[in-house]
């Protein structure tokens, strides 16, 4: 009896609690965010969307302030973010409101022109509705469209805006990030994602668009084409004539691979094009091979990620596999596996797989006689010098260029006419061989890495036997790259609170050993701090902090341009004498990573 008269007395109390706790929590929302909420509750917005919102006033008005308390970014890649209500999410109405500013800079930048653009979109959840969306925005404004029947991976459409001749293009993906976000990336008529001017002057024509009153959501159907087979072709035709060695597929077309899309679009090509090089012992990963915007059978669907490539890799195990190869869900990454010289297998870093796609490249033109005096490669200033190395060794010109790989396909651009690209490549799991498109492509690269395995095993070898030979010739180069989180309205001030105290107290040492170089690429300045001495950064600004040291090794603080993290990346490097002390150096190597992480507090 007494419980109950405590439960009487005290739940009277709790109710005003919770209330009074509401009616704070709204209270205290800053008058600039219920401003954007009344817009959206009073303005031309769909019935259920107004539901939800009044669904959130009432049940998580914390959450509720998360979608409003700023406008979703449309950054120098386009949009990226959670999926749901409010200007700071990915929905039908920011999606067209970035649409139609990109539509007008389209037409202001070609006024006596049909603009065309071409769209495709992956396996995530609203991506067909957004690409639909877009679709019909740009028809509106009587720009002729280009539209994939279904999902297609991100190398094709790079592939196709230079191939239909348009001047421009989207697709709708989020990449690797977890299945509650989506998002837009643009491209300009090279096939390669916005570069200066064209980025912040999008930017600027997206930002005028006040309302989405101003924005033509429809009438311009008749504009809309549908396109799919005829594309495919064009691109699998492209992607086989990237091969070095088909008479050495013929001889090794059982090579046992395993490949796992990760519920994404590489199943539109990927199986097609090793068909078409001539690999006959092909085994899709059946538990993945769906494609399914939940990825139900992953936490994030990246091929970074281990646990993203269990399942291969089990199946990889079981059928004794000579290679595992992985694509996240819009094609443009690719993660694989190999098995080192006991027989077990490991996991390659983009790093790694770089550089042996980078040294196949260079060695086999050079043995074909196809190399040319004025070869050259691309890489990222994140991405291991190694591969500066081995260009070196093969004497063709590495340059190197900001990270992401629009960079890479703006100095393709650059160079076009006056020297031959090769391959480019970046440490986020991201290659381009050949300059037929203008964005990373994991299609062409799975064709790739598989053929560079058979010309191993033709040899007798495997290609971690060639990693190791690479490592004694050139020096051991290990990588490590650690990302920290910081979600919510304090995230992205807290990241660049880090990077100020990075940028105005640099530390002297690092694990020991001295800073010899502190390369801000913001201020684009480069310092000694040893000898006082500057220089110039000859390359485009970006918020990217360097660190290398007189033992050789590099630390980059650069602030995520698509998430809200922060990456760290480390590279150290030494001499491997012979393949025996292979792992007694990796374990060295490793060492030295660990200390300069401790001694930089990350962990």
């Amino acid at each position: 009896m007494i419980r109950y008269l405590l439960i009487f007395l005290i739940l009277p109390k709790l109710v005003f609690s919770i209330k009074s706790n509401f009616q704070t929590k709204i209270a205290k929302m800053e008058p600039s965010i219920q401003g954007k909420i009344n817009e959206w509750l009073n303005g031309n917005y769909d019935q259920d969307t107004k539901i939800e919102i009044q669904r959130l006033q009432k049940e998580n008005p914390n959450e509720l302030e998360e979608c409003f308390y700023r406008s979703l970014e449309f950054g120098t890649g386009g949009l990226r973010g959670i999926m749901g209500i409010g200007t700071n999410r990915m929905n039908k109405y920011t999606v067209g409101m970035a649409t139609q500013g990109y539509a007008n800079y389209l037409r202001l930048s070609y006024p006596d022109k049909m603009v065309k653009v071409a769209i495709a979109h992956d396996s995530r959840n609203n991506s067909r509705f957004f690409a639909e969306t877009v679709a019909k925005v740009f028809a509106a404004n009587g720009i002729r469209v280009f539209l994939f029947q279904s999902l297609r991976p991100t190398p094709e459409l790079s592939f196709t805006i230079r191939h239909l001749g348009c001047q421009g293009g989207v697709v709708c993906t989020a990449s690797h990030n977890p299945k509650e976000y989506n998002g837009y990336k643009a491209y300009w008529n090279d096939g390669g994602q916005l570069v200066p001017p064209h980025d912040v002057n999008v930017i600027k024509e997206v930002e005028k668009i006040a309302s989405v009153d101003e924005v033509k959501w429809a009438g311009g159907e008749s504009n809309i084409t549908i396109i799919g087979r005829e594309l495919d072709e064009a691109y699998i035709g492209m992607v086989c004539g990237l091969s070095v060695y088909p008479e050495i597929i013929e001889r090794q077309h059982n090579l046992r691979i395993v490949y796992t899309p990760i519920h994404g679009t590489g199943i539109k090509l990927v199986p097609q094009v090793l068909q078409r090089f001539g690999f006959t012992n092909v085994h899709v990963v059946d538990e993945q091979a769906e494609p399914d915007g939940n990825f139900p059978t992953v936490v994030y669907p990246n091929p970074e990620e281990s646990e993203a490539m269990s399942i291969g890799l089990k199946k990889a195990k079981d059928i004794d596999a000579d290679i595992l190869l992985g694509t996240d869900p819009d094609a443009d990454r690719v993660g694989i596996a190999i098995k080192d010289k006991k027989g077990n297998w490991i996991l390659m870093n983009g790093n790694q797989t770089a550089v042996l796609a980078f040294n196949y490249m260079l060695e086999a033109r050079k043995t074909k006689g196809i190399n040319k005096p004025n070869d050259m490669v691309v890489k990222t200033i994140v991405t291991t010098d190694m591969l500066d190395r081995i260009a070196e060794k093969n004497k063709v010109k590495c340059y190197n260029v900001l990270t992401g790989f629009k960079w890479i396909a703006e100095l393709i651009k650059e160079k076009e006419g006056l020297e031959e690209y090769i391959i480019g490549g970046e440490e986020s799991y991201g290659l381009l061989i050949g300059s037929k498109l203008r964005d990373k492509d994991a299609v062409s690269a799975v064709a790739m890495l598989c053929e560079m395995a058979a010309y191993e095993k033709n040899k007798g070898r495997s290609l971690f036997d060639k990693l190791v030979d690479l490592y004694v010739e050139n020096g051991f180069y290990r990588e490590s790259l650690i990302s920290i989180t910081k979600k919510g309205m304090n995230g992205q001030k807290e990241i660049a609170e880090m990077m100020e105290t990075y940028r105005n107290n640099p530390p002297k040492t690092i694990n020991g050993s001295a800073v010899v170089q502190l390369l801000d690429y913001e201020l684009k300045k480069g310092k000694n701090p040893q000898t006082g001495e500057t220089w110039d950064i000859q390359l485009p600004t970006s918020n990217v902090l360097q660190f290398i040291l007189e033992d050789g090794s590099k630390i980059s603080a650069r602030p995520s341009g698509t998430e809200p993290k922060i990456k760290f990346y480390f590279s150290v490097n030494g001499k491997l004498a012979s393949a025996a002390d292979y792992e007694k150096t990796k374990a060295l190597l490793d060492q030295r990573i660990d200390g300069i992480i401790k001694d930089m507090k990350l962990k």
